[in-house]
């Protein structure tokens, strides 16, 4: 009895394995928040659905092409490899529509939803604007600098600026000298600027545009 479970739940594991494979493609290339336990089963349990109508037509095209290029027969090796080749295939396909909001903007101009693709505000105001930024520290200090590097969720991870510079109450600059960048860790960051650059006028000074703020607890 105990052997007859015992097989019982590796085939299940076997059926299931395509579909964690793809979730972990997924969550690992997008900055969604791992779910719970329960429903990353649940979410393996959907990408299997789809990933076995795609293994269904994987071996439906190698068989017809194996009537001109023979390369081997079809196997049970064959089957696993196929599954696993879809659920990578099925992975990087929903972390693409995750990480562009191409489906949400569709769903969008279609009016049946007003939501992104993005997993907050956070990370879809730092997607959508590639630009100078003004960071306000929780000691009342003020750092400008380009982020090349920022956490996809706020209160976690650092930002890394280049060309920092250090804000006055004028909105003077007092340049950051002899570094390449400087880390500044997010749980220290009270409010962010996006400062976008406007075309330089004709002394050859680059004016500055109203700066737009994303509150770091949100």
């Amino acid at each position: 009895m105990d052997d007859d479970v015992g097989q019982k739940l590796i085939t299940l594991l076997q059926y299931l394995l395509p579909g964690f494979f793809a979730a972990w493609v997924y969550y690992g290339l997008t900055p969604v928040p791992v779910p719970s336990q329960f429903e990353r089963i649940i979410q393996a349990l959907i990408f299997t659905l789809l990933v076995q109508p795609l293994t269904f037509a994987t071996k439906f095209l190698c068989l017809a092409a194996g009537k001109y290029w023979t390369v081997s027969p079809w196997s049970a090796t064959s089957e696993v490899t196929a599954s696993i080749a879809s659920a990578f295939f099925l992975g990087l396909v929903f972390a693409a529509f995750a990480n562009n909001d191409r489906f949400h903007a569709l769903m969008r101009w279609l009016r049946v939803t007003r939501e992104t693709s993005y997993p907050s505000e956070w990370f879809n105001a730092f997607h959508d604007s590639e630009t100078y930024v003004v960071l306000h520290l929780k000691d009342s200090r003020r750092i400008y600098g380009w982020p090349t590097i920022w956490p996809s969720v706020p209160n976690t991870g650092h930002f890394a600026l280049e060309e920092a510079s250090w804000l006055n109450e004028e909105n003077e600059q007092t340049p950051i000298t002899n570094v390449s960048k400087v880390l500044v860790p997010a749980i220290e960051v009270q409010l962010i600027e996006f400062v976008p650059q406007q075309e330089s006028s004709e002394n050859g000074a680059s004016a500055k545009a109203a700066p737009v703020a994303a509150d770091p607890a949100k």
